[in-house]
């Protein structure tokens, strides 16, 4: 008996002792988990149609995900129809949420400016209304230093005044689920849609050969 106490004893240790290895491996990938979650940011662009933004974010490595929605509007909870009238004061954006450690913001300020006409006040290419208005929501000073040089280093490439507003991140309402990802989910209307609209004609036009290339927004 007393060897069977002893031999349930070594395997008693033995088991807390790998207890305590596959506890400590569960809170180092939680602390891992939590760490990654905390290296998330965000970035808020407005540039006209929101389904057109989507594409040239989704592609770039670092980005998590584009949300399409509205922002810098007085009213809660708006909907497409309330805002697209112009009923709201907000304008429809996209909220990126991306791994700083994989992509800087400057290069979403860069991708950004490529993708709108940035001399057009409160319209983008058909889309006519504050609405439509381009812009720059800065969720830190650091983010928004950095779109106040990116847009003084525009408005010297362009020799033009350059429009587009910077200002302070305010809150931002999802759009419509049916708006989400609409390039993916209803590929040819929006190909006709953005055809129709002459975004990459205009965006030749200011750009050049900087400008993205096709409906893909590259």
């Amino acid at each position: 008996m007393g060897q069977g106490r002893h031999g349930w004893g070594s395997a008693g240790r033995a088991i807390r002792r790998l207890t305590a290895v596959i506890v400590v491996g569960v809170v180092s990938l939680l602390a891992v988990g939590a760490a990654g979650a905390q290296e998330r940011a965000k970035a808020t662009f407005a540039g006209g149609c929101f389904w057109c933004m989507e594409p040239p974010f989704d592609k770039l490595p670092g980005v998590v995900s584009t949300t399409s929605g509205y922002t810098g509007g007085r009213t809660e909870h708006p909907t497409y129809e309330q805002v697209s009238a112009g009923q709201t004061g907000h304008t429809e954006a996209v909220e990126i949420v991306y791994d700083p450690g994989q992509i800087a913001y400057a290069r979403l300020l860069e991708v950004f400016w490529r993708n709108i006409d940035p001399l057009t006040a409160n319209a983008q290419f058909c889309d006519v209304g504050s609405q439509y208005r381009s812009g720059i929501f800065a969720h830190d000073p650091t983010q928004h230093r950095l779109a106040e040089e990116s847009k003084r280093a525009v408005a010297e490439r362009l020799q033009r005044p350059v429009v587009t507003e910077v200002l302070p991140a305010t809150k931002f309402w999802p759009a419509e689920e049916y708006h989400q990802d609409y390039y993916r989910k209803n590929p040819i209307r929006y190909k006709l849609y953005r055809a129709y609209c002459g975004r990459d004609r205009r965006l030749e036009v200011i750009w050049g050969p900087a400008a993205p290339s096709g409906a893909a927004g590259r």
